[in-house]
């Protein structure tokens, strides 16, 4: 069974080292810069942990870099040479940044993740990128080991994948946040949303989401988009954000 090593300890680390251990492969070592991270995620998984870079074992088969993507390229600078392959988990950094390593490739696994958060990895997404073909089909049989659904993907896919992801989870929790906020300002609870949410997701889902929009913006009633306008709070963001979305819907349903 191939011997891995993980740069990094954080959330994207964690679930994937446990996906990996929980699949069979034996975790070398885990690396981070705080080396109580490090050694919380190294117990684990029956590994070693480490504090310095310069000490990554050499033999291992695989290396996953799972690190912030600004710190990317400095942990691969620092990395010593090694004959196994070495890719990085970010879904819009180029395979590139690993160029000094014989092999290497990228290992995206497509989901929001916290430590703490369970999730079943076998139904993350995985997308895999190899500078060669031996690169291809090792990331490939990792990726199969632990998901259900990996499939190869270029640069320019991943990162078409991880803007739309920022759509459809950053941006949307943002909404939700600036929603617990109104909703806090006249003492109501944001659970109230909560039946609104899981429907709205499951036509999304069962559905093209273009089809199922609905609200005001879709009906281009302008009067209640002004109502609610002049109710928003002045001194915050909701006013740019409200007619910016309303905008936005407007244009896509203008030819409809």
């Amino acid at each position: 069974m191939m011997k891995i090593v993980i740069i990094g300890s954080g959330n994207v680390a964690t679930h994937l080292t446990i996906a990996l251990h929980n699949a069979g492969y034996e975790i070398l070592q885990v690396y981070s810069r705080d080396i109580t991270n490090a050694d919380i995620l190294a117990q684990m998984v029956d590994a070693a942990a480490i504090d310095d870079i310069g000490n990554v074992n050499v033999t291992a088969d695989f290396y996953f870099i799972s690190v912030s993507d600004r710190f990317i390229d400095d942990v691969a600078r620092q990395m010593p040479l090694v004959k196994g392959v070495v890719a990085h988990t970010a879904g819009s950094v180029d395979m590139s940044v690993l160029n000094k390593f014989d092999l290497h490739g990228v290992f995206y696994p497509f989901q929001t993740f916290t430590k703490d958060k369970e999730l079943d990895f076998k139904e993350v997404p995985v997308l895999v990128e190899g500078n060669i073909s031996h690169a291809r089909r090792v990331l490939m049989e990792v990726a199969d080991a632990i998901s259900n659904r990996s499939q190869k993907a270029t640069g320019e896919m991943r990162k078409a994948l991880h803007i739309s992801a920022v759509y459809a989870c950053n941006f949307v929790n943002h909404l939700y946040a600036l929603a617990d906020e109104l909703l806090a300002h006249k003492e109501l609870d944001f659970s109230l949303l909560k039946p609104l949410i899981l429907e709205t997701t499951q036509k999304a889902l069962s559905m093209k989401p273009h089809h199922a929009q609905t609200g005001p913006a879709r009906r281009f009633d302008h009067q209640i988009m002004k109502a609610h306008m002049d109710s928003l709070p002045t001194k915050s963001f909701h006013h740019e954000v409200y007619a910016l979305m309303s905008e936005s819907i407007m244009k896509m349903y203008d030819a409809d």
